[in-house]
C-alpha cells in the first residue's frame, strides 16, 4: 500500500468485521434474551485489534467488554469506548483510583487486596468490582465460602465499593467429558449460595460453555475465541450448534522470483537443496512477524495453488518453492482463502503443535491490520508508524 495507506511493506493481515458481527449475532440468537454478552477483547482482541473488534461486538449486541489488564481497559477508554469494561486479571491496589476515574470494573479475589484498596481509594470515589471464585481452575480466585462471605461483608461496609458481579472460569468446558465441568459448576453454585445478596452480574460461561451448557448461563456469558470464528477445541468443533466464520487472514507478496539449479541451497544452514531446476520465491515475512521457524514446510497459497515453504524461515523473510515462474508481486495467502483453496488457523496451529488461540496472537504488531466490511477496507492500523491509522 502507498503512503496514503500508511504501510510500506508487502505483508499485512485482514480482519473481516462482518464475520465478527455474524459470529456474535449467531450466538446471541442461541441465548435467552435476559443473558448478556461480555465480549473478550484481551490481548489486542486475540491479535485482531482491540477497538475495531470492540466496536463490531457492541454493534452485534455485546453489552460489556472484558480484558486481562487495566492497561488494556484504559486503551479502550482512550479510544472512545464508553460501555462497561471488566478487567479479568489481577490489578494492583495502588491503581484503584485510576480504575474508579475511568469507570473500569476490577476483579478481586482475596480479602487482603480489599484492605489495601480501601486504604488507597480516595473519598467520594466509587469502584466497581467482580469477585473471582476459584472452582477448580487453580489460578486466581476465592476458594472458601468463609472468605467469600467476609469479602462480601467488607465490600458492603464501604460505600466506595460496588459489588457488581461474581464469576468463575471453567477448565474443561471445551472437552467432551463433562465430569470436571459439572464439578466446577456445582462448586460455583455452592459458593454463590453463601452470599447474603447475589450481585447483578453472574457469569461462568466461556465460549465453549456458552455453546454447550445452557445451565451455566446465569445472566451473562463471556465470548472469546468463538467471536473470532474459531472453535474452542478440535474435540468439540464437530458438535458446535452454529457455523462460525474465521475473521483473520494473513497475506504477503513475492518480492523476488529466481531459478535455481540442481544442488543450489536455500536459507540459513543450507538445509534445503534444489533437487533439480526449481523456481524459488521470496516474501517479506518471518519469525519477527510471528511466522515462526517451525512453519518450515508449511504450505501457502499462490494463484490458488499450494506451495511449500523451503529452507529456514528468517527473521524478516521466507522462501517458497514455486511450480514455475510466477510474477513478482503475486499475492501469497498464508492464512485464509485463495480461489478454491483455504489454509485455516487450525491448520497453522496443527503445524505448530499448539491451539488456534495462539496463532493470531503470535502475529506481531509490525504486521499492519486492514479492516474490511462489506468487502471493502474501512480502517487500517499500523502501530509501527507511531500508531498511524485511518478510517
Amino acid at each position: 500500500m502507498d503512503e496514503k495507506g500508511y504501510f510500506y511493506r508487502d505483508t499485512w493481515a485482514e480482519v473481516d468485521l462482518d464475520s465478527i458481527e455474524s459470529n456474535v449475532r449467531k450466538i446471541r440468537n442461541l441465548l435467552p434474551e435476559e443473558v448478556d454478552i461480555i465480549a473478550v477483547v484481551k490481548a489486542n482482541a486475540y491479535g485482531h485489534g482491540d477497538i475495531q473488534i470492540a466496536e463490531a461486538a457492541i454493534q452485534a449486541g455485546a453489552t460489556m467488554l472484558a480484558v486481562a489488564f487495566l492497561d488494556e481497559a484504559l486503551s479502550l477508554r482512550r479510544k472512545g469506548i464508553s460501555i462497561p469494561i471488566l478487567v479479568l486479571g489481577a490489578s494492583r491496589a495502588e491503581d484503584v483510583n485510576v480504575a474508579a476515574n475511568e469507570n473500569i470494573t476490577l476483579t478481586v479475589f482475596q480479602e487482603s487486596w480489599i484492605e489495601q484498596a480501601a486504604a488507597l481509594l480516595l473519598p467520594g470515589k466509587e469502584l466497581s468490582l467482580h469477585i473471582k471464585v476459584d472452582t477448580g481452575m487453580g489460578r486466581l480466585g476465592v476458594r472458601s465460602e468463609e472468605e467469600l462471605q467476609s469479602m462480601e461483608a467488607r465490600l458492603k461496609g464501604d460505600s466506595r465499593f460496588s459489588l457488581a458481579g461474581i464469576f468463575t472460569h471453567f477448565a474443561t468446558a471445551d472437552e467432551l467429558d463433562d465430569h470436571y465441568f459439572q464439578k466446577q459448576l456445582a462448586r460455583f453454585e455452592e459458593m454463590i449460595s453463601a452470599l447474603a445478596t447475589k450481585p447483578a452480574c453472574i457469569h461462568t460461561s466461556n465460549s465453549a460453555a456458552a455453546l454447550r451448557y445452557p445451565g451455566a448461563y446465569f445472566n451473562a456469558v463471556r465470548l472469546g475465541i468463538t467471536m473470532y470464528g474459531l472453535a474452542p477445541s478440535l474435540e468439540i468443533k464437530p458438535s458446535l450448534p452454529v457455523e462460525l466464520t474465521e475473521a483473520f487472514s494473513l497475506h504477503s507478496r513475492l518480492t523476488q522470483v529466481k531459478r535455481l539449479q540442481k544442488g543450489d541451497k536455500v536459507s540459513y544452514g543450507a538445509t534445503y537443496e534444489a533437487a533439480s531446476e526449481e523456481w524459488i520465491g521470496t516474501m517479506p515475512i518471518g519469525y519477527a512477524d510471528g511466522w515462526l521457524r517451525r512453519l518450515q514446510g508449511q504450505e501457502v497459497l499462490i494463484n490458488g495453488m499450494r506451495v511449500p515453504i523451503v529452507g529456514r524461515i528468517c527473521m524478516d523473510q521466507c522462501m517458497v518453492r514455486l511450480p514455475g515462474e510466477v510474477p513478482v508481486g503475486s499475492e501469497v495467502t498464508l492464512i485464509g482463502k485463495q480461489q478454491e483453496e483455504k489454509i485455516s488457523i487450525d491448520d497453522i496451529a496443527s503445524k505448530l503443535e499448539t491451539i488456534n488461540y495462539e496463532v493470531p496472537c503470535l502475529i506481531s504488531s509490525r504486521v499492519p491490520r486492514l479492516y474490511k466490511k462489506n468487502g471493502k477496507i474501512v480502517a487500517l492500523n499500523n502501530p509501527i508508524l507511531n500508531g498511524a491509522s485511518f478510517s
